[in-house]
């Protein structure tokens, strides 16, 4: 039998292989059991899932062991991302929420998602509480018997999360803007939330790769990075579309293209939205970010004097610290952005909207913004390289970077470093330097964002000679 693991936003796995219906059901106790323990059972738990192979089935299997023990399912009554099912857990008041889909993996894969009552990603406290319950004897009622005993209740989430919206963004404004938006969905469940959102006003909202399909054609996975976004930045460099949105599978997170097709790293996109808080919002409080993200929200921090906390990677560790500081946003370097006022969670869909809005309320194109940010906190570059490596030789490689700290990085003294997750070395200027194993696979990732791109080119090349691999 295969090891369940929670990773950094839940469960994923091969389907048919590790991710079967037993072992839905297993996880599902665990979270029925966990649930109990708090309390929490009596207030309902919210189902949704995305458009993958056999989504909606696994649903039905998660419902099925909630009502063996007693609880009552909130189901979706359509394939949902997952912000949305975030956020209908806080609006109902629900104990918990579960959505069944592997995000941005690729389409061999599902996943398990659990959301605490606070409509957020599950603490590490948590995972390791449902991680404990894993061989508890499952108890299952049949579907249609928990229909009739009145342990499922079918709901539109999307209403009341699209009414949210509009306390959160300035909806009408886009509608009245004359934008001429474009939005990949990359197959997932976020097709048609724009063209609903933005409907009925003067605002374009043109949409690819809309409909259901499981396979995600096109793209090795439905992750909203540059090399996934061909289609999208093709048509941005080909029409007079002035904003290019990507959400990934669950549209959690975002992709952003400019009017000329360049598409804007998650980075700039993380400072973008933190500027709009500050700036465009007025807002003032501190900002969360991962490690792996950029350095322009410590000089963000330092215009504005709001305060900047580093979390390690994934919105486990980002969402209870949002929480606990009353942060105007937090996000991670992979495209997931949360923001105050709303749910301690990512949400891609929001996310596009307030660059649009963002656009909007400074008169300025998407490559405008940029421009603006840099005036602001001087150019930021950024690159990424993943590679492969011996897992026997993980514990040699860790101990050659604990024993082999750098003094420079690409020729700038080093003046700090953590190594809470993976090592991070940081310069006067703001350039950094970062080596992070994956938790699943045996690959390791070297991050860097400096000044220019000469630097970058030189970091990583640094940061791979380091590792020895």
């Amino acid at each position: 039998m295969a090891q369940i693991k929670f990773g950094t936003d839940g469960w994923r796995a091969v389907i048919a292989e590790d991710y079967t219906f037993d072992n839905v059901r297993k996880v599902s106790q665990a979270v029925a059991d966990y649930i109990k323990d708090e309390g929490r059972d009596k207030d309902g738990i919210v189902i949704g899932y995305d458009t993958r192979f056999g989504s909606e089935h696994f649903a039905v299997a998660v419902a099925e062991v909630l009502a063996g023990n007693g609880i009552k399912s909130i189901f979706s009554d359509k394939f949902v991302p997952t912000p949305v099912i975030s956020y209908a857990i806080t609006e109902k008041k629900a104990g918990a929420g579960v959505v069944i889909t592997a995000s941005h993996n690729p389409p061999t894969d599902n996943g398990f998602k659990f959301k605490p009552y606070y409509g957020g990603s599950a603490s590490p406290e948590i995972v390791a509480e449902l991680e404990k319950r894993l061989d508890h004897e499952i108890k299952r009622m049949p579907f249609a018997q928990a229909q009739s005993s009145g342990l499922v209740e079918y709901f539109d989430a999307s209403a009341s999360y699209i009414e949210q919206l509009g306390r959160v963004v300035d909806l009408e404004g886009i509608k009245q803007s004359k934008l001429n938006i474009m939005v990949d969905p990359m197959w997932g469940a976020g097709q048609g939330y724009f063209p609903r959102i933005l409907g009925g006003g003067k605002v374009t909202v043109g949409q690819i790769h809309g409909e259901r399909n499981p396979l995600f054609p096109g793209m090795h996975n439905p992750e909203p990075i540059a090399k996934n976004l061909n289609d999208l930045m093709d048509l941005m460099k080909d029409s007079d579309s002035d904003l290019g949105i990507a959400n990934d599978g669950d549209a959690d997170r975002v992709g952003i293209v400019d009017e000329t097709g360049r598409f804007m790293n998650q980075l700039e996109v993380y400072a973008l939205l933190a500027l709009y808080m500050l700036e465009v919002r007025g807002e003032r409080g501190p900002m969360v970010k991962s490690l792996s993200t950029t350095s322009m929200a410590e000089k963000l921090g330092k215009l504005y004097g709001v305060e900047v906390y580093e979390t390690p990677v994934g919105f486990k560790h980002i969402g209870p610290k949002m929480m606990a500081t009353n942060a105007i946003i937090g996000g991670e370097e992979s495209g997931g952005f949360g923001f105050r006022g709303h749910i301690p969670e990512r949400d891609g869909i929001l996310s596009g909207l307030m660059i649009a809005d963002m656009m909007v309320k400074l008169k300025k194109s998407a490559s405008g913004l940029l421009e603006y940010l840099f005036e602001k906190v001087g150019p930021h570059y950024y690159d990424r390289i993943d590679f492969t490596f011996e897992q026997a030789r993980r514990e040699e490689i860790i101990d050659r970077l604990k024993t082999n700290p750098p003094k420079t990085i690409a020729g700038m003294p080093v003046v700090r470093s953590r190594t809470d997750d993976g090592f991070k070395y940081y310069s006067e200027d703001g350039s950094w330097l970062l080596i992070r194993f994956s938790g699943t696979e045996p690959i390791m990732r070297v991050y860097t964002e400096t000044s220019s791109p000469e630097k970058v080119r030189q970091m990583l090349e640094q940061g791979r000679s380091m590792t020895g691999a």
